[in-house]
C-alpha cells in the first residue's frame, strides 16, 4: 500500500508549528531578560545565525533525503559509531525538550483563564496536551497535516493581526540598549546579548524537524529545502514583528516579571481583557500545534536511529503500536513535571548547539567530495555557533550552574550508553554491524 505523503504546505506547516510554538510565547521573556529591549533585534540576529546553519541542512537533504533527518545526516559524515549515535541522541533530546518546553508554555498561557491559587498546576496541564498530541499521533498523517495546516493558518493569521494592531496602537518602541539585567550584569559590555542569541536560535530551530520528513513528503529532493527557508522566512518576520509590538506595549521590568506569558501581558493593556483573552487562545493553539508537531519529528527520527541500530532496537518492545512515540511521550512527560521553563530551554538550547556545531564540523571535513556546496558557509556556521555557546555556558556558570550541571550527566550519560551500546554490536574481529535490515530501509524511504 503506498504511504501517504506531506505536501509542502503540510511541511511548511509542521515546521513553523514547531517554531511559532516554543518561540514567541516563553523565549520572548526570557531574551529581554538578558538583554532588556535589544530583544527584537536579538530575534533578527538570531535568524542571520540560523541563515548560515540552514545551509548544511538545506545540503544535506537534498543530497539524502530521510525521514532519519539529521541522523542520517550525521551517519554519512561520521560513520555508524558512538559520535553518530551521540550527537543524533543529542539532537533527537533537545527535540524532546522543546516539547516539555512547549508543552509547559501552555500550562502557563492556560492558567490565566483561571485564578492565581491554580497556577502550580502548570506542568500537569502540559502533560494532559502531551498526551493528547500522542492519540493525534497515532491517527496518521494526514491527519497530523490537516491539524498542523489548520492551526498553522490560525495562529500565523492571528498572531500577526495581534502584532500589527499592537503595533499601530502602542507605536515603534525606542530602544536604547542601555538595560543591564541582574543574570549578565558581571558579563563584559555586549557578551550578555551573544549569550542570549543561544535563546533565539532556540526559537527558530524547530526548521531542523523539517529534515526528519524526508521519507513523508512530496518530492523530497526540493520540497525540504524549500519548507526550511519558508518556515525560517515566514517566522523571523513574526517574531521581529510581534517583539516590537510587545516592546512598545510593556516596560521591560514587567516583560520579565511576565516572561512565562509574556505576550498575554502585552496584549491586556492595549486590547483591554478580549486581547488578553485571544492572546491567551493564540498561545493555546499555538503550543498545541507545536507539541503535536514536536513529537512528530523526534519519534520519526528515535525510529530511524533505532533502524539504523544506533539504539536498541525498539521493535523488539512487545507488541506496543509505534514504541518510539510511546518512549518520546514517556521522555517529555518526565521532563515537563522536573523542570521549570527557563532551564527547560537552556539545557535544549545547549544541547542542540552541540550538535549543530557537529552537523557543520561533519558538512565541511568529511563530505566535500560527495557533492557540491561552498565550504566557507558551514564554516561561518561553526564559528557562530562556538561562540554563542562559550558565551551561553559562562552566563549559566554565573548565575545556574545547576542547568550546566543537569546538562554535563545528560552527554555523559548519552556518551556512555552509546559506547556501551556500540561494544555490544562490535564483534571479535572488530566490526559493528550497524547495516540496515531491508524491511528498515524501505519504512524510511
Amino acid at each position: 500500500m503506498k504511504k501517504q505523503k506531506l505536501s509542502l504546505i503540510g511541511s511548511v506547516s509542521l515546521g513553523t508549528g514547531v517554531m511559532i510554538g516554543a518561540g514567541i510565547f516563553v523565549l520572548m521573556g526570557q531574551i529581554a531578560e538578558l538583554v532588556g529591549d535589544l530583544f527584537p533585534i536579538a530575534f533578527i540576529a538570531g535568524a542571520i545565525v540560523v541563515g548560515f546553519s540552514s545551509y548544511s541542512y538545506i545540503k544535506f537533504s537534498n543530497a539524502y533525503p530521510s525521514s532519519g533527518g539529521v541522523a542520517k545526516f550525521l551517519s554519512k559524515s561520521y560513520g555508524p559509531g558512538t559520535a553518530t549515535g551521540t550527537f543524533s541522541l543529542l539532537m533527537y533530546v533537545s527535540m524532546v525538550v522543546s516539547e516539555s518546553l512547549v508543552a509547559g508554555t501552555f500550562g502557563a498561557y492556560t492558567l490565566r483563564l483561571f485564578p492565581e491559587e491554580y497556577a502550580g498546576y502548570a506542568s500537569m496541564l502540559g502533560v494532559g496536551l502531551i498526551a493528547i498530541a500522542y492519540i493525534v499521533n497515532i491517527s496518521g498523517n494526514k491527519v497530523i497535516e490537516a491539524t498542523a495546516t489548520f492551526t498553522a493558518i490560525i495562529k500565523v493569521v492571528g498572531i500577526s493581526v495581534l502584532a500589527i494592531s499592537g503595533l499601530i496602537i502602542s507605536g515603534l518602541p525606542t530602544i536604547t540598549g542601555t538595560y543591564v539585567s541582574e543574570a549578565g550584569g558581571n558579563l563584559p559590555e555586549g557578551f550578555g546579548f551573544i549569550a542570549a542569541l543561544a535563546l533565539s536560535i532556540l526559537a527558530y530551530k524547530g526548521f531542523t524537524t523539517i529534515t526528519n520528513q524526508g521519507g513523508d513528503i512530496e518530492n523530497p529532493h526540493q520540497n525540504i529545502g524549500r519548507s526550511i527557508m519558508i518556515s525560517i522566512m515566514i517566522c523571523t518576520l513574526i517574531y521581529v514583528v510581534l517583539a516590537l509590538s510587545v516592546a512598545g506595549g510593556l516596560s521591560i521590568p514587567e516583560i520579565i516579571a511576565t516572561k512565562d506569558y509574556a505576550l498575554a501581558a502585552a496584549a491586556e493593556p492595549v486590547f483591554g481583557e478580549w486581547g488578553l483573552l485571544m492572546t491567551i487562545i493564540l498561545a493555546i493553539i499555538a503550543t498545541v500545534s507545536g507539541v503535536i508537531a514536536s513529537i512528530y519529528s523526534a519519534s520519526r527520527m528515535f525510529g530511524m536511529l533505532s533502524n539504523m541500530k544506533q539504539v536498541p532496537n525498539i521493535k523488539r518492545m512487545g507488541n506496543l503500536k509505534n514504541p518510539a512515540l510511546i518512549f518520546t511521550v514517556s521522555l517529555a512527560i518526565l521532563l515537563t513535571i522536573l523542570f521549570d521553563l527557563t532551564r527547560i530551554a537552556s539545557i535544549g538550547a545547549i544541547f542542540y548547539l552541540i550538535m549543530d556545531i557537529a552537523i557543520h564540523w561533519g558538512l565541511f571535513r568529511y563530505l566535500r567530495k560527495e557533492f557540491e556546496f561552498n565550504p566557507v558557509i558551514p564554516l561561518i556556521a561553526l564559528v557562530l555557533d562556538g561562540i554563542i555557546l562559550g558565551a551561553f555556558i559562562y552566563l549559566k556558570y554565573l548565575n545556574d550552574s545547576f542547568v550546566l550541571i543537569v546538562a554535563f550527566v545528560g552527554i555523559v550519560l548519552i556518551i556512555l550508553s552509546e559506547r556501551l551500546f556500540m561494544i555490544s554490536h562490535t564483534d571479535s574481529s572488530g566490526i559493528m554491524h550497524m547495516e540496515m535490515d531491508e524491511e528498515d530501509m524501505n519504512d524510511m524511504m
